[in-house]
């Protein structure tokens, strides 16, 4: 198990790579997009979709994508989509946390599946319009994600104490959760003295932040981001736990499906831009 695990993580990394490194976009937008697509497949599975349905909806996507491409959203995707994404799992993920997983399957079948479809699509855009940015900043972005799943889980297996979501992960403590946060902040204030001194080729999400709106709103804003990676893994497996599955799918050998591996960055891709879009009115007003 450990060794499929490995080399599965290491071909995901080698195509992710190769596809950052060239020298055109599409191979990076292919990529994703077909990740997103087997996620949309798998959303639809969990919420009782049949093969050919799960199918439909991952094609659906692609064309949602195809659509948003050929309106230059790639490069001038508009701040208000940001926002309103990031509201809506705001209210919405603490709406359906709250309720836990047995309060999914009341939801409208259709409403379950436009939800996911909606999500996947705006994380997606959120992935490909971050690349315009630079790679430092598209990596600094994602790693505010890793960053806090690593250190929650060292963090929550060292000193975990208090259950975060017995109900819906019983794994994850509340310690977990501070531990995340402070790694967080440390990789900022480290990332943030690499960019003054290596440049690389723009600036990190986390020097945006601290540029435009100081260190005083930034270090909040970055613990709401970890907030949000959290809400993002609780949702995926309050969906799961709905629909009595382990993992999302199979087709990631080891590592179970890409919703599984994805999760927390739904919220957290487009809610990282509109923080950035806050930060660039702010800084230059």
């Amino acid at each position: 198990m450990l060794r499929t695990r490995v080399i599965t993580a290491v071909l995901m990394v080698a195509v992710i790579l190769a596809a950052l490194g060239s020298s055109s976009r599409w191979p990076f937008i292919v990529v994703t997009l077909l990740l997103c697509a087997g996620a949309a497949w798998e959303w639809a599975r969990l919420n009782r979709g049949g093969p050919l349905p799960s199918l439909a909806w991952a094609g659906l996507l692609v064309a949602l994508a195809a659509l948003a491409l050929a309106g230059g959203w790639r490069d001038s995707a508009p701040a208000w989509l940001w926002w309103t994404v990031g509201t809506l799992w705001v209210g919405a993920g603490a709406v359906a946390l709250r309720r836990g997983p047995a309060g999914w399957p009341r939801l409208p079948l259709a409403l379950r599946w436009t939800l996911g479809l909606a999500m996947l699509w705006a994380a997606w855009m959120a992935l490909i319009h971050a690349r315009t940015f630079g790679i430092n900043f598209l990596l600094s972005m994602l790693c505010v994600v890793w960053m806090a799943d690593i250190a929650a889980y060292f963090g929550g297996r060292s000193f975990g104490r208090r259950k975060l979501a017995p109900t819906i992960s019983p794994g994850k403590s509340w310690e977990g959760v501070w531990s995340g946060m402070a790694a967080v902040l440390a990789l900022a204030v480290t990332w943030v003295w690499l960019d003054g001194r290596f440049g690389f080729d723009g600036p990190s999400l986390f020097t945006r932040l601290a540029d435009g709106l100081g260190w005083a709103l930034a270090v909040p804003l970055l613990l709401a981001l970890c907030g949000l990676s959290v809400v993002g893994d609780l949702f995926e497996s309050l969906v799961k736990r709905a629909a009595g599955a382990k993992d999302s799918s199979g087709l990631l050998p080891g590592h179970g499906g890409v919703l599984d591996r994805v999760d927390a960055l739904l919220p957290v891709l487009p809610a990282a831009l509109a923080l950035c879009s806050l930060a660039a009115w702010v800084g230059g007003r």
